[in-house]
């Protein structure tokens, strides 16, 4: 789907995204049997995938999230919180209905806010979720 290199350095994971360098952080930080993951969103190549639909948008951030998970060394069914962060009331039903395909079988905890707006105005909805061993 994708072309994002993934790459474990000690207990962090990179994506080589444009953010990242630009604003100094990891994709992910691995500590002990937990898998962090920092806010994701439909950005591919720096360009933002899927305007104007927040279900794809939401599926694309998801799986480059998961990218992350599994290169920290777990999987989805690992996943036990989601939290997302959208900019418009309305799309709530859509970006649960996109968690809801993905992680509807694993049933982690989860949290939706609506926010002002994200870095980049035609980002509909951020999303970051935390992995643990059980």
């Amino acid at each position: 789907m994708r072309n994002i290199s993934m790459e474990r350095a000690g207990t962090r994971v990179f994506s080589r995204g444009v953010w990242e360098e630009k604003y100094g952080y990891a994709r992910a930080v691995v500590v002990g049997d937990r898998v962090v993951v920092s806010g994701c969103t439909a950005t591919v190549e720096g360009e933002v995938q899927h305007l104007g639909d927040p279900f794809w948008q939401s599926m694309t951030a998801i799986s480059i999230a998961l990218e992350a998970v599994e290169a920290g060394g777990l999987t989805r069914d690992d996943v036990v919180m989601v939290r997302y962060y959208l900019v418009e009331q309305h799309h709530f039903d859509q970006v649960g209905a996109a968690i809801g395909e993905v992680f509807g079988r694993v049933r982690p905890a989860c949290t939706g806010v609506r926010v002002a707006g994200l870095v980049d105005p035609r980002m509909l909805v951020e999303i970051e979720i935390e992995a643990q061993r059980a």
